[in-house]
């Protein structure tokens, strides 16, 4: 598997680099098992990705966004 290094103000961190998430997902992964990568279910994320969506294009909408930034969420 191969890694990319994430840095945050705690420091430097490995995180598999087919992974979206940062440093700080990564150690809360690594300190709390809670469960294998996919165990959420799709449909969640799915709703997670549309409230997402919904929220940057009110935001760009209400100015508080750019129309570049609400088109790459």
């Amino acid at each position: 598997m191969t890694y990319r290094i994430e840095r945050d103000t705690m420091g430097e961190v490995q995180v598999p680099a087919d992974k979206y998430w940062g440093a700080q997902t990564e150690r809360s992964r690594n300190n709390f098992k809670i469960g294998p990568d996919a165990s959420m279910p799709i449909e969640i994320i799915h709703a997670f990705a549309y409230l997402k969506k919904a929220a940057a294009l009110t935001n760009a909408e209400l100015g508080v966004l750019t129309a570049d930034k609400a088109e790459l969420i």
